[in-house]
């Protein structure tokens, strides 16, 4: 029988304190399965509140990895390097993990699976129900990579960079809501500014699209150059639909209409699916931004 597969469940705290005890918590009392708790982390990221106090009260369960602010990219870079498991399960400590996550997530770590995502509870600041239906992931905390493979994406300065392990055949999406997604006034993506979360996705989507074309001489093991090249171009396109909803958010309706054919030709060098340019392209034609749950969901939580 092979070896169990050792999970290191890695909390990224910036002045959450006031979560994260019951983030650490989540991770401490997941349901027994086959798998192995190597490790919980704390990466307190220059915290001034009580973050440090908190720590202190799980001292001897938790390894704490305190210093100067060093961003949310830093951090999400060492939750992969510091951590010495299998796979790493990286959670923001203003979010908790459901008790059956690292037990339901260890089931589908078989065969050639690098990445596994799964979905989400949406709750507010005190912990209570935003939606009433689970609502998909695939942001930090319903994600947990393989930790080899992730190395190779590194530096990330964002948890998407480890959705090309996804389109590269590499994943698993599990509908299961195994994360408990907090949305509140201080959550650290700005999305009640039009355009800022859509141009800073499609920031991400470029770097992301810049570094595996890095890798074309040499490819990863989870990646043919072939692949390489299909997957920079999806995020490629990924990022001009965001800076076409972006536009459409700031009412720049003839720059959204510039930014279509690059889109298309992104979309059609990934050979993707055509329906996310439609969208896009009906979104520019009717003057109205798509409609995004993400915007919604931070009005909830601030009304």
């Amino acid at each position: 029988m092979s070896a169990l597969p050792r999970i290191s469940c890695v909390i990224l705290c910036h002045n959450y304190g006031r979560y994260l005890d019951r983030a650490i918590t989540s991770c401490l009392e997941q349901e027994p399965g086959n798998f192995v708790l190597h490790e919980v982390i704390v990466i307190d990221d220059g915290s001034s509140d009580e973050t440090e106090e908190v720590c202190l009260r799980h001292e001897g369960d938790v390894k704490v990895i305190r210093r100067n602010q060093q961003g949310f990219g830093q951090s999400l870079t060492d939750a992969f390097h510091l951590s010495t498991g299998d796979w790493v399960a990286p959670l923001d400590a203003d979010d908790w993990f459901h008790p059956s996550k690292l037990r339901t997530c260890a089931e589908a770590m078989t065969g050639g699976t690098l990445f596994i995502e799964h979905w989400e509870n949406v709750v507010d600041s005190g912990g209570n129900p935003i939606l009433k239906e689970p609502h998909p992931g695939g942001n930090t905390s319903t994600l947990v990579v393989h930790r080899d493979a992730a190395l190779s994406l590194l530096p990330a300065n964002n948890e998407i960079f480890f959705h090309a392990l996804r389109e590269a055949g590499r994943g698993i999406a599990l509908r299961d809501p195994l994360t408990f997604y907090r949305v509140h006034p201080h959550s650290m993506t700005d999305r009640s500014t039009p355009g800022v979360s859509q141009d800073y996705r499609a920031d991400v989507c470029i770097a992301l699209s810049d570094r595996l074309r890095a890798m074309y001489a040499i490819p990863p093991a989870w990646a043919s150059t072939r692949q390489l090249r299909r997957i920079s171009w999806h995020f490629r396109a990924l990022a001009s639909g965001h800076r076409v909803e972006s536009a459409m958010q700031r009412e720049e309706r003839v720059c959204a209409m510039l930014l279509i054919p690059g889109m298309l030709i992104g979309t059609l060098r990934a050979h993707g699916p055509i329906a996310p340019w439609l969208r896009s392209l009906s979104s520019t034609i009717a003057g109205r931004p798509l409609v995004r749950l993400t915007a919604n969901q931070e009005r909830q939580a601030h009304s």
